[in-house]
Formats: structure tokens, sequence, C-alpha cells
């Protein structure tokens, strides 16, 4: 058969087709609505798939970060309160419950670690800004709190080495916390020793706890503080009624006018009248001089008398 008689017998089975192809989707409705939203579907699920991972992965991870980095803000605003004698650790049980929520709700095994991972030192920074003294009980009770938190995070199978390595570190400081040593040296051990924890941070920080962790096996006792000196007594000064004078408000005196006065001028209106002095004691008559006596008359004298 030649070329052109075949592409020829194509045309007229494509033509035919879509003549009929009206025909063909009025028979076959059913099927294509079923097929068209089998279609529909699928793009939906692709997309929702799409978003979800990028931008609800997105949002979690900034809500997340915004719940790690609050618990040490309001560590330092309990601290910064702690000097100014006022207990404020109260501020960090909201921290702790939007973690747990926020863990709970997460499908990421690593965010929801992380979650679980920072609400277990939570719990425990609350305990340690207490300003009150903590009863065994209550100690038991909230670092259980603190153990399960971490256990948690360990059973959703993170696949970060290094929130393995945090969970773990954090058992064995709530172990440390209850007194546990033995208990917490051996985990101390095994995250300081794994292989697969080389290079965490929670490896460095189980080594360095192996090396103090016996300054803290004994309990400290603190000694009462002296008591304070007496303070003595503050002297009072009182002053009885009409023991000062009142004084009296005269008119300031006027300032006096030095040198001569201008030709013409008043000299009553320039100069101010000076103070009268302050009478002096009168002192005694002194004794009367004897009088002279008489001077001889002129005829009496030795002089010649003229002719």
């Amino acid at each position: 058969m030649k070329s052109d008689h075949r592409h020829e017998l194509k045309s007229n089975e494509l033509a035919d087709w879509i003549a009929n192809l009206p025909e063909w989707a009025s028979e076959n409705r059913t099927s294509l609505l079923g097929a068209a939203a089998v279609i529909l579907v699928a793009l939906i699920v692709y997309f929702w798939s799409f978003y979800r991972r990028d931008v609800v992965s997105v949002r979690n991870e900034v809500r997340l970060t915004n719940l790690v980095t609050q618990v040490p803000q309001q560590i330092n605003r309990i601290a910064n309160a702690a000097m100014q004698g006022r207990d404020e650790s109260y501020v960090l049980l909201q921290p702790q419950q939007d973690l747990l929520d926020f863990a709970q709700k997460s499908s990421d095994r690593d965010m929801a670690a992380l979650a679980l991972i920072q609400r277990g030192a939570a719990i425990r920074a609350e305990l340690h800004y207490r300003q009150n003294d903590v009863t065994r009980d209550e100690l038991v009770k909230q670092i259980g709190l603190a153990q399960a938190s971490c256990q948690q995070a360990l059973e959703r199978n993170p696949s970060s080495t290094t929130l393995a390595a945090l969970a773990k570190y954090g058992l064995g400081l709530c172990e440390e916390e209850l007194g546990n040593f033995d208990k917490a040296g051996e985990i101390y051990r095994e995250v300081a020793q794994k292989p697969e924890y080389a290079g965490t941070t929670a490896q460095a920080a189980a080594a360095y706890r192996l090396k103090i962790m016996d300054d803290y096996k004994t309990q400290l006792v603190f000694l009462p503080a002296p008591p304070k000196p007496a303070q003595p007594p503050t002297p009072t000064i009182q002053i009885k009624p009409g023991a000062a004078t009142n004084p009296t408000v005269g008119p300031a005196p006027q300032e006096a006018t030095v040198g001569p006065a201008a030709p013409g001028s008043d000299t009553k209106t320039n100069a101010a009248p000076a103070p009268a002095p302050a009478p002096q004691p009168s002192a005694p008559a002194p004794a009367s001089a004897p009088a002279p006596a008489a001077a001889p008359s002129k005829s009496e004298t030795n002089a010649p008398k003229g002719n």
C-alpha cells in the first residue's frame, strides 16, 4: 500500500471520529464526568499537598521559633524581677502549655520533638526561679512532667541526632534534680560516649556534667544570717514655743551717695540720712584747772617812764 493511500485512510478515520465525537460524548457522558471528577480531585490533592508542605510548614516553623525564643526571654525577665525581690516565675507556665499544644498538633517529628524538649527545660527553670521553698512532693511532680516531655520527644523518633541527644541529656538533668546521681551519670556517659552523638552540643554538655556532678552531691546548709546591730536612737531637737524671737522686718537702708553733690542738686534727696550714733555713756567732768593770776598792769612794770 502506498504512503499516499495510507495517509488518506488515516485522514478519513480522524474525520469520521471528529464527526462522531458529539454522539460518542453523549453516549459516554457519565464516564466522562467521572473521569473529570477524578482528575479534578487529583489536582486538588496535589496543590493541597504543595500548600501544606511549603506554606503551612513555614508557618509552623515561625510559630515554633517564637515559642522557643520566648522561654529564654521570660527567664531574663524572671531574673531581673528576682534581683528586685519579686517572684515572677509563674510567667513560664503559659509557654509550657503553648509548647505542649504545638507538639500535639504538629505532624513534623523534628518540630514536635524540639517543642517537647524546650517544654521540659521551661518546667525545670520555673522550679529554679521560685523564691519560696519547694516541697519534695512538688519537686517530684514537676520533674516528672519534664521527664515525660523529654521521653515523648524520643518517642517521636526525630530524624535529627542533635534532637535525640538533647532529649537524652534532658532526662539526665531530671534524674540529677531528683538526686539520682548514679542514674544521671549513666545517661550522661551514654550521651558523651555514643558515636552517633559526636559533635552535638548535648554531648559536650553531658561530658561537662560528668566532671562537675560530684560537687552537687553534698547538700549545702546555709548558716542563719547574723543579727543586725542595734541602731542608736536618732536624737531629736524640740523647740519650745516662744523660745525663738520673731524677727522684725524693716525697710532696707538706702545706699549713701559717695562724693560731692552736683551743683544745684538737692542733697537731701541724693544722700541718705546717716544713722544716728548710738548714745555713749557720759564721762565724768574733769576737775577745773586753777584760774591764772591776773596780769600786772602796765604801770606796774619796770619799763622806764617817758619824760
